[in-house]
């Protein structure tokens, strides 16, 4: 009879359980109770449950959830770790390719992403549930003490200026700080986090998180320069001059018009205004617009417009803000939502009414929206990206009575050549940065771009991964340029 070795049956002792353990989430909060309040929907794990699910992963000779993360996390790997009870290990393993994974555990698509392209998910077993581990393994590891700040052993002579403390922002300033690198980063708001603290509601993802994150940053010698506007305060040619090299990472928070007829109309908004009023709110600031009963949901029919995970913010923002009802209008189906599914999922259990195959025709008032008028959509041939055309029903007009609108249409870059007052900063046709795809090095010199300002509006896992890579590529320009100076010394 063959014997496995040694090192394999200790693997299966504790590996390859999801035959005999099945797919578990950490519960969610009871609906009536979540609604009442901004706290996260999710229960944390508990360290029995955590290794539990771990144990359940396949350990696949091909891991395509790794192969589907921005980052490519180390997953079966530290999976394994947590199964055997190793959590600092796991920990460490996680974090080493990844600068926010309790951020990424709580608000990436996973199911889109590791959880959607589990092997044991396509083989009808359920997904092993990655991104509530993750979450744990680093929640856990902030309790026991073992997240540190940064130790530079050699203090390099050459420093970083960064614009925009987002995620991408952030990922490089660490990245860089660790090389030894004097780093300070520059942001136009009054906290470092960007999306993470005004964009993403607290129910998804609670600020003390992100704040933990950016003082661990500050213990490790980073400076923050808040409320300071490039172009305003110093234009992009001064910090040229100040630091060795500048990333941009700034984000895209244009947002995209739909230009109808009532558009002028009061209590119609972007929807970061929306968002970022009530994140503000949240965090114990005066806002005016909020406090005024204008940008506050409360008692009214909200209407939402849009299909992504902002939209989705928005919608169940407003059912917690007590709106007396929220609609969200789709012009496809809900099988063609650009958004989670998941987040979906969770807006109709909290009572969003959606409205699918549906686009505003024009908005009616007297001042202020009273009622948009709808056109029905039907699904038409595939277009060049692959999915169906929407096409007005001809005839099909209905109305749908409103006191806010919001617009969650997705997102444009700003006009930085024009706001850093640097005119000769090259742009794409779609105004994001140019850059060499190798280097991540605008026309500039020394200039480098990263993240949403470069892709486009996309995911803050992706944010990360630029941040990550602009800092490789920044690091070997500034050796090259220690290099040169040296040579001509």
């Amino acid at each position: 009879m063959y014997i496995l070795p040694r090192f394999k049956k200790n693997m299966t002792d504790k590996m390859l359980k999801f035959v005999k353990i099945g797919q578990q989430t950490p519960p969610k909060r009871e609906v009536k109770n979540r609604k009442e309040d901004f706290n996260e929907i999710y229960d944390d794990f508990i360290n029995q449950k955590a290794q539990e699910q771990s144990s359940r992963c396949s350990q696949c000779g091909v891991p395509f959830c790794q192969v589907h993360c921005p980052l490519s996390n180390n997953i079966p790997d530290w999976l394994k770790l947590t199964a055997e009870g190793r959590l600092k290990e796991a920990y460490e393993l996680s974090q080493s390719t990844n600068n926010m994974p309790e951020v990424c555990g709580r608000i990436c698509p996973q199911d889109r992403l590791c959880e959607g392209n589990c092997v044991i998910e396509q083989s009808g077993h359920g997904t092993v549930t990655i991104g509530s581990v993750e979450k744990y393994l680093t929640d856990n590891a902030w309790e026991q003490g073992w997240v540190k700040p940064i130790e530079v052993e050699y203090e390099k002579n050459q420093s970083v200026g960064i614009i925009g403390a987002g995620p991408a922002g952030l990922a490089a300033a660490e990245q860089l700080r660790k090389n030894g690198y004097k780093i300070t980063v520059y942001d136009r708001y009054d906290r470092a986090g960007g999306l993470l603290i005004y964009g993403i509601p607290n129910f998804k993802l609670e600020k003390h998180v992100v704040e933990r994150r950016t003082k661990l940053l500050k213990d490790g010698g980073i400076e923050f320069k808040h409320n300071f506007e490039v172009g305003k305060d110093a234009t992009l040619e001064h910090l040229r001059k100040k630091h060795d090299a500048i990333l941009i990472a700034t984000g895209v928070y244009k947002p995209r018009e739909i230009n109808l007829p009532g558009n002028d109309l009061e209590n119609i908004f972007p929807a970061m205004e929306f968002l970022t009023a009530s994140n503000k709110k949240g965090l114990g600031d005066k806002v005016e617009l909020f406090d005024k009963g204008i940008l506050n949901a409360e008692g009214k029919d909200i209407v939402v417009i849009g299909g992504g995970d902002t939209a989705m913010d928005c919608v169940r923002t407003s059912v917690r803000q007590r709106a007396k009802s929220v609609k969200c209008l789709y012009r496809r189906d809900k099988e063609n939502m650009p958004g989670s599914a998941r987040e979906v999922s969770n807006a109709e259990e909290e009572g969003v009414e959606f409205v699918w195959l549906s686009s505003p025709k024009e908005f009616k008032g007297t001042n202020k929206i009273e009622k948009l008028i709808i056109n029905k959509i039907q699904l038409g041939e595939p277009d060049d990206s692959g999915r169906r055309k929407p096409e007005i029903k001809e005839g099909s007009e209905f109305e749908i009575k409103a006191d806010m609108v919001i617009k969650a249409l997705g997102f444009d870059p700003e006009d930085l050549p024009y706001l850093f007052d640097s005119k000769e900063l090259q742009v794409t046709k779609w105004g994001t940065l140019k850059t060499n795809f190798d280097t991540m090095e605008t026309n500039l010199e020394g200039v480098f771009a990263a993240g949403d300002i470069v892709r486009g509006a996309s995911l803050v896992v992706w944010a990360i991964k630029d941040g990550r890579d602009a800092a490789i590529a920044m690091k070997n320009y500034l050796e090259s340029k220690e290099l040169r100076k040296i040579k001509v010394a």
